[in-house]
């Protein structure tokens, strides 16, 4: 899907219409020492043990994609997800 770098989009703090820089959210890295990473590694450890049962075959082939929008006039940034896609590509 091809999707515009600059639109125009409602800013909550502006109050107004102003045009926002699109751009493709990516995570983050996870952070070791964090509680709930802790006990799924906590939960992962041991001899044979699993947390959930290993995926034989991917059900999907398509991710959803998170789009960020930032207000070029404040820098607000608003995130939507939109629709399962193979490919986002961000034009113009």
């Amino acid at each position: 899907m091809r999707f515009p770098k600059v639109v125009s989009k409602y800013c909550p703090r502006c109050n107004t219409y102003t045009p926002h820089n699109v751009s493709v959210y990516h995570q983050g890295k996870r952070r070791s020492l964090a509680e709930g990473q802790r006990r799924y590694e906590r939960k992962c450890k041991g001899y044979g043990s699993s947390r959930k049962p290993k995926q034989k075959r991917f059900a999907k082939t398509t991710k959803t994609a998170t789009l960020v929008f930032q207000c070029s006039k404040c820098g607000y940034k608003t995130v939507k997800g939109i629709a399962r896609l193979k490919k986002i590509e961000l034009v113009g």
